[in-house]
């Protein structure tokens, strides 16, 4: 079974992903967390400066020995984890240099071919995988397709307790415009833009808990696919 998630920054995916895959015994892939591994990578090497990418140096420097997903085959329950070089990244990716550049190397045509190779070799495992484009353009084929919005203000204030809950620094107004930026980056970009599914059912979590959502998800498991949650 493949589930796809997709929807707009900081909306809960990757907790309800992990929940979901939890529930039915599947793998749980964040494809955002390898956007943000290239970013990271891109930043590391020296390929961004004042947000100007070197797209060459990066393109010829991308491997998938470098940037990779990390987790026992044998027991695919383990949870994912994105590595760089062989190193554990996933602590370093959240941080907001990451995510105040990560929107321009996710528009990059060869990363998002890089990225999506990587998800689509895990589709015959059975996933749920969150992200941008997963319904339309990495698995367009899932058997649930799973769209999320919440309020702008509600997911910058979201981004802001998870960065002050790990003791840093957060900006509310900052993480906000950050969170705007990278709504119209990725609805505007050129190749694969953030857009709904036409066979995929919208969750608005602006005001619903982890709990409720849930519940709506055994509705829609039930409904859609004759599945009791």
């Amino acid at each position: 079974m493949i589930i796809a998630i997709d929807g707009y920054s900081s909306t809960g995916k990757s907790t309800f992903a992990k929940l979901i895959a939890d529930r039915l015994g599947l793998i749980y892939l964040d494809s955002g967390a390898i956007y943000r591994a290239v970013t990271l990578f891109a930043l590391q090497r020296g390929y961004i400066v004042d947000k100007v990418i070197d797209t060459g140096a990066l393109e010829a420097d991308l491997a998938a020995d470098k940037v990779e997903i990390s987790y026992n085959r044998d027991n695919p329950q383990d949870k994912a984890e994105i590595c760089l070089n062989g190193e554990n990244v996933e602590s370093q990716i959240r941080l907001l240099d990451v995510s105040n550049n990560v929107s321009p190397i996710a528009t990059l045509p060869f990363v998002r071919n890089f990225v999506d190779s990587l998800l689509r070799g895990y589709g015959p495992l059975g996933v749920v995988m969150d992200g941008r484009d997963i319904g339309t353009a990495v698995f367009p084929e899932a058997d649930l397709k799973i769209f999320m919005v919440a309020d702008a203000k509600i997911r910058a204030q979201r981004r802001v307790d998870q960065l002050r809950a790990k003791g840093e620094e957060a900006d509310f107004d900052e993480i906000y415009r950050n969170v705007l930026e990278r709504d119209y980056i990725d609805s505007h970009r050129e190749m694969n833009p953030l857009r709904q599914a036409e066979d995929a059912v919208v969750l608005d979590n602006s005001y619903v808990s982890v709990d409720q959502q849930m519940i709506w998800l055994g509705w829609v498991l039930k409904a859609k696919l004759n599945i009791e949650l």
